[in-house]
């Protein structure tokens, strides 16, 4: 999937089971910080209104996926935490070229669509491997919609740069995120 290097353990499922009002609060709070990384984007590139066109749509989506779990976490009678500082985003961060403006705009795009692709993988982990059935048709919408935005992502990526030039870099960041991920997996964020 995406040509992520390292599957998550379908065992994170079960992880992530056993508390689901932390998993959903931290899943809560990753969609408001995807809302917030498309805004971000947004501002970085005004004189491309087709790809700010695009962006709006996808920091609309993720601001309605941030409360689908807002209210799930509402009906199941689950206290909404405070946000949750994310590592392996921070982590991935830390990789993000500081070059020219385009080499980091590009970047900063393969960065958001890095986060998707393993988005969308851990919601097909959940889909596949939890018993809560509510949760199971959910994370297979979500799934949905996150690999469009990895799609979205990767493709403007591509559209603004060399596409050569940009698929090396895609599988420089493959490679790392095979390595940072394999620290992750044992907690019960989305992430983690």
């Amino acid at each position: 999937m995406f040509k992520l290097k390292l599957l998550t353990d379908p065992r994170w499922a079960n992880i992530a089971e056993g508390n689901l009002q932390e998993i959903l609060t931290d899943h809560a709070w990753c969609e408001q910080k995807a809302t917030t990384n498309a805004i971000t984007l947004i501002t970085m590139m005004p004189e491309y209104p087709e790809i700010i066109t695009e962006l709006l749509k996808i920091a609309q989506e993720e601001l309605e996926h941030f409360q689908m779990v807002h209210e799930i976490i509402k009906k199941r009678g689950y206290e909404f935490g405070r946000e949750r500082k994310d590592d392996y985003v921070g982590q991935l961060y830390k990789f993000l070229v500081q070059g020219t403006r385009e080499e980091y705009i590009i970047d900063r795009l393969l960065f958001a669509a890095m986060i998707e692709a393993r988005s969308c993988e851990r919601f097909k982990v959940l889909t596949e491997n939890i018993q809560d059935e509510e949760l199971k048709v959910f994370y297979k919408e979500l799934m949905i919609s996150e690999a469009g935005h990895y799609t979205t992502f990767i493709g403007f990526a591509r559209q603004l740069g060399d596409p050569e030039t940009v698929n090396k870099r895609w599988e420089e960041w493959l490679d790392y995120e095979a390595e940072i991920i394999k620290s992750y997996g044992k907690k019960e964020t989305i992430h983690g």
